[in-house]
Parts: structure tokens; C-alpha cells; sequence
């Protein structure tokens, strides 16, 4: 199933897209500008920003979702540029692979900073103008937040806290009118995994074995996954509190 996402002449939105240069953020990026949206696209590489198709309908501004400082002064100069936010898609985060005896303290403190507090200081921050124009957020969860994981219980922790924050607070905004929704991806071919330490050949043999329990026998690609963040951003008006999984079948 496709999302449908309609003409571009009917979303003058603005919005803010983290994790924006790689992956999914990218995806989200090109595909929300490509139906007319305005996007501040904040990643903590300028290097990766640097590479980001430029334009008049995109702003790039180099973020740390994990810093509030970083976080005020980018969605200050975000609100400046674009006159007010209509949706954020909350799509930075990281991966932590290895069994429980392995993972360090360190290593489970800095994945919940940015997978869990990054997605709380983000939307905090860009609160106040998602009220005033009644907007969506939409956060990025995984498929392992639904269904357990033996390799990586903390990322699936940290997806399952992104999963339920997204819940609570679809309760809590719903009266002042913004949505909140989030998409639960399965296995992608991002760069999430080499980011995480995965060797090339690590990488390529978890996502054949993930494949192979997969209902349709392979792993997404990041576009499929930001269609279905598009049409919460842009057009669904009357869906929140949900978390969708867009995994091949794999929650199943």
C-alpha cells in the first residue's frame, strides 16, 4: 500500500526535519519539498548538510538535537526564516547493536540522549509555533519498538519510549489541535548501521538475515518510509496517537 500524497499546490506548509542530510531524514526532505513544503533541515554534520539539494524551500542549519541550546537557537532562527512551523518530523537518532552483557553504560546513555531526550528537546522547543498553526509532529520509531529484539533491546527500548511519548502527548496536544503521530519502520538500507560501528559485511548479513523474516522477503528503502511521514506532516487532519509500522510485515 502507497501513501497518497497530493498536489504540491496544496501544502504551503513549513516544517522542520532532523536528522535531515541521510537516510530517512533526506528522504523525508526531497519528498516534503517536493510537494511543496518549506523545510529547515537541521543535521549535526555540516559536512553532510553541505551535500543537501539547495533552494529556496529548504534552510540548513547545523543542529544537535541533544543540546537545548543548539536545539533554541536553531528552531529561534527557524520560526525567523519561515514566518512559523506547521509540522517537525523528529527523525534523528542512532543505533545500538549487542547483546546485554556487552553494552556500556556510556554507549546506552548517549543512544537514550538522542533517540529519546533529542526528540522531547525538539519538539519542546518548536512547541509554542506548532500550537499556533494547529500542526503535526511525527516521530521516527522502528519496528523493533512493537516487536522485541534479541540483538538490540536498548535501541528497541529507546524506539518503544519514541513510540509511547507519541501517545501521551497525541492526548495531551489534541485539545490545542496539533497531531501527533509516528511511523515504525522495519530494517532500511540507511546509513544508521555503518554509523553504529557495523562493518560493511555486518551490515549486509543482518539485513539478508532480517530479510529472511520479513513477510515480503526484503528490507525498505528509505522512501518508502517517508511517504508515509509525508501525509501526516502534510494531509492527514484527522489521525493521531497513531504509530504505524511500515516494515514489510515484519511486526506481524
Amino acid at each position: 500500500m502507497s501513501a497518497p500524497v497530493l498536489s504540491p499546490r496544496r501544502y504551503q506548509l513549513r516544517g522542520v526535519v532532523t536528522g535531515a542530510a541521510s537516510g530517512i531524514g533526506r528522504a523525508c526532505l526531497e519528498l516534503l519539498v517536493e510537494h511543496g513544503a518549506h523545510v529547515d533541515a537541521w543535521d549535526r554534520s555540516p559536512e553532510a548538510l553541505a551535500d543537501l539539494p539547495t533552494g529556496d524551500a529548504i534552510a540548513t542549519r547545523r543542529t544537535d538535537v541533544t543540546d537545548p541550546d543548539s536545539v533554541a537557537d536553531s528552531a529561534h532562527e527557524a520560526k525567523l526564516h519561515w514566518g512559523g512551523i506547521d509540522f517537525v518530523v523528529n527523525c534523528a537518532g542512532a543505533f545500538l547493536v549487542g547483546p546485554l552483557a556487552d553494552v556500556s553504560v556510556d554507549a546506552v546513555r548517549k543512544l537514550f540522549d538522542l533517540n529519546v531526550l533529542g526528540t522531547t528537546i525538539v519538539t519542546q522547543a518548536l512547541l509554542p509555533a506548532l500550537v499556533a498553526s494547529k500542526g503535526s509532529i511525527v516521530n521516527v520509531a522502528s519496528t523493533v519498538a512493537l516487536k522485541p529484539s534479541v540483538s538490540n533491546s536498548h535501541y528497541a527500548a529507546s524506539k518503544a519510549a519514541v513510540a509511547h511519548l507519541t501517545r501521551c502527548w497525541a492526548l495531551e496536544l489534541g485539545p490545542k489541535g496539533v497531531r501527533v503521530n509516528s511511523v515504525a519502520p522495519g530494517p532500511t538500507t540507511t546509513p544508521l548501521f555503518r554509523a553504529a560501528g557495523m562493518s560493511a559485511e555486518q551490515e549486509t548479513e543482518m539485513l539478508r538475515e532480517r530479510a529472511a523474516t520479513i513477510p515480503l522477503r526484503r528490507v525498505g528503502e528509505p522512501d518508502e518510509t517517508a511517504r508515509w511521514i509525508a501525509r501526516f506532516a502534510l494531509e492527514d487532519s484527522w489521525t493521531t496517537g497513531a504509530v504505524l509500522p511500515v516494515d514489510g510485515g515484519m511486526s506481524l
